[in-house]
């Protein structure tokens, strides 16, 4: 009996699927997302094809059972655009949640950093889309008063296609959309006047914040939209539960490691403060998070099917595997692809290994300090890089816990359960992981590794622009 379907709005790929009442996902469709255009710190794509393409994913999932289950959808954090409210075409492309142009509005606001971070749980970076925007909006002056006016309307993905798939009726966001853009005093769950004057913001211009769940929103193609929340948000419901000691790492085109925590917890310095979701019954979810940019595009090149965890840690040679910079709780752009020598004699394989080593360590010392500051003892592996033995291995070894690997498409199958009302952790289906050994060299390594790293951090200095 299927129970759900869900809609998976990556940065790399769209998804659709069908959730069964025992937990199996079947008929999952698979489409490439139109291509992100990098140059000069700006990164977009076609909206319009994008949403073709959703569309797409969905009606030939759809196209695979006879019912019309309640549908759960779940978006990459942080990328919008602005549209016109008549005809419903993009004005601007989709902006990447890994665009860049917004730093210089960041540099400006610096001084009020510890503030904003008070309010969103997040640190002020170009990630999100207040900055963007307000480059844009100084860019374009004229656009506020389009935007203020209703001819035009911003918003983040699953705005946009909400929009489009009730006629232009709604204008909305759910709170982890809504949390992601620096906006959002996740305390109150409102768009914050504070932030929307430090940015330069007319509050009036954003959607409407509703819960992630429960949401009863009746669309065009005869679906009733019952969930909306974050793609990470997704893969956390699916993958663990409050109220355990439990963590998750995801590991796609960026990696997380996150766990729940109360509101009131305080933090490991550096860390997000994340807004899960809000569920069908109103509660809020907070997590702890910890953050790595890009891996997906660091290793794309390189054979790392091919590597064996008993190849790590033949040599000395250092890695950071962000090519964006450094993620939480660091944050340090300035501090990109690095090796602490050079790698040019080396060999593809080689480089491979290093590679993942990096990002081995990196997801290591989080879970040390996710130890340490909130009692984590088991941890939940996903995402498509997880499959690397090297990665399952290396992380396991490292630091003591049960792990254990999630299925592979946690973002689908949580925003499923959302929309089906199941509760966070309850379908999931993961296989303890055996750790092949012990790796004594690459548990050497890593402490090196750290003294590296906060060497590194420490000589580089580091002024917020300057990078």
């Amino acid at each position: 009996m299927i129970v759900a379907v869900a809609l998976d709005l990556g940065t790399t790929s769209i998804k659709a699927g069908l959730l069964s009442a025992d937990g199996e996902l079947s008929g999952v469709v698979v489409r490439h997302a139109p291509p992100v255009e990098g140059a000069a710190g700006r990164y977009e794509s076609d909206a319009s094809a994008y949403a073709e393409a959703a569309d797409a994913v969905l009606a030939e999932c759809m196209a695979q059972t006879d019912t019309l289950p309640p549908l759960g959808l779940c978006s990459q954090r942080s990328s919008f655009l602005i549209w016109e409210r008549a005809s419903g075409h993009p004005v601007t492309p989709l902006i990447s949640w890994q665009d860049d142009r917004g730093r210089a509005s960041c540099d400006a606001l610096r001084e009020k950093e510890e503030r904003i971070h008070a309010l969103t749980g997040l640190p002020l970076t170009p990630y999100y889309l207040a900055p963007k925007l307000q480059i844009l909006l100084g860019e374009y002056p004229e656009w506020r008063t389009h935007l203020a006016s209703g001819v035009w309307m911003l918003g983040t993905l699953d705005s946009f296609l909400i929009w489009r798939w009730t006629s232009g009726k709604l204008h909305v966001t759910d709170v982890s959309m809504a949390a992601r853009t620096l906006l959002l005093d996740i305390h109150g769950l409102q768009w914050s006047a504070e932030l929307c004057e430090l940015f330069g913001v007319d509050a009036a211009i954003l959607p409407k914040i509703l819960p992630s769940a429960g949401l009863k929103i009746q669309l065009d193609n005869g679906l009733c939209l019952q969930a909306c929340v974050g793609d990470q948000s997704a893969a956390l419901w699916h993958g663990i539960a409050p109220g355990r000691r439990e963590a998750m790492v995801n590991l796609g085109t960026g990696g997380f490691v996150a766990a729940y925590c109360g509101q009131e917890k305080t933090l490991p310095p550096g860390y997000l403060q994340t807004l899960v979701c809000q569920d069908a019954q109103q509660q809020v979810h907070m997590a702890c998070e910890g953050t790595l940019n890009s891996i997906a595009a660091a290793l794309a090149v390189y054979p790392v099917e091919s590597c064996a965890p008993e190849e790590l840690a033949y040599d000395d040679i250092y890695c950071v595997a962000e090519p964006s910079g450094l993620g939480a709780p660091y944050f340090r752009r300035d501090i990109g692809l690095s090796f602490s020598e050079s790698v040019d004699n080396l060999d593809e394989h080689r480089i491979a290994l290093l590679l993942q080593e990096g990002i081995i360590f990196r997801i290591a010392r989080i879970i040390e300090d996710f130890r340490h500051e909130l009692g984590v003892d088991s941890v939940y592996l996903s995402g498509g890089l997880s499959n690397l033995p090297c990665l399952q291995q290396g992380i396991a070894n490292l630091v003591p816990a049960t792990y254990r690997l999630s299925h592979s498409e946690a973002g689908l199958i949580g925003a499923a359960q959302l929309a089906s009302g199941v509760a966070a952790g309850g379908l999931r289906q993961a296989q303890r992981l055996e750790v092949n050994g012990s790796q004594v060299r690459l548990r050497q390594k890593f402490e090196g590794w750290k003294l590296w790293l906060d060497c590194l951090l420490e000589s580089k200095l580091f002024v917020p622009g300057k990078e």
